[in-house]
């Protein structure tokens, strides 16, 4: 479906360009970075694909992860530095620091089928690292809808409500979420 550039829409609202303009007069655009929301819900919609997307998609995505990695990886290392050497979520983080980074380096796979893949492990990655660049920072996610919990917002914890009693991942979920029970995934 058209978007009014020529460009296909891939399903993921496309980051929006921001304009700056000079004292001369000379009109520059950037890309804002990519905060770990809309950075989580690319990679999640990337990796609920039930088929193949086209070469073209895999490619888009490709770019976004390697920069929205490049750009986390240095983040992460400061706040893991501010921690004492036998933090364990810092050394957690820092392992997810060098699995991205040997991610980053493997090669393009031959095929839709190996860059798929490759692309794929990409976005793990890039999910992981949210999730420690968040623990770092005292963000809190919904566990089920992936979307911030706000100071205040109602939420509880999320073995409480895990159909079987306990949670592998502890956690917090909104209210609202528990009421409409777990998404397909």
């Amino acid at each position: 479906m058209p978007n009014g550039t020529g460009e296909r829409s891939l399903g993921v609202k496309q980051p929006q360009r921001v304009y700056t303009v000079d004292r001369y007069g000379s009109a520059s655009s950037t890309t804002p970075p990519p905060t770990t929301v809309r950075l989580r819900a690319s990679a999640s919609w990337f990796l609920a694909q039930k088929t193949l997307p086209t070469y073209g998609v895999v490619k888009a995505f490709d770019a976004e992860f390697r920069q929205a990695l490049t750009e986390l990886m240095p983040q992460i290392e400061q706040h893991a530095a501010q921690r004492p050497e036998d933090d364990v979520p810092a050394r957690a983080a820092m392992a997810g620091v060098g699995e991205a980074a040997r991610r980053l380096g493997l090669p393009e796979r031959p095929g839709l089928q190996g860059e798929y893949e490759r692309v794929t492990r990409l976005a793990r990655s890039a999910i992981a690292l949210c999730d420690h660049l968040d623990s770092f920072t005292g963000r809190r996610m919904c566990l089920a809808c992936d979307r911030p919990i706000a100071d205040g917002q109602p939420s509880m914890s999320y073995d409480k409500v895990s159909p079987s009693g306990g949670a592998l991942t502890p956690g917090r979920i909104h209210s609202a979420c528990a009421a409409a029970g777990r998404p397909r995934r």
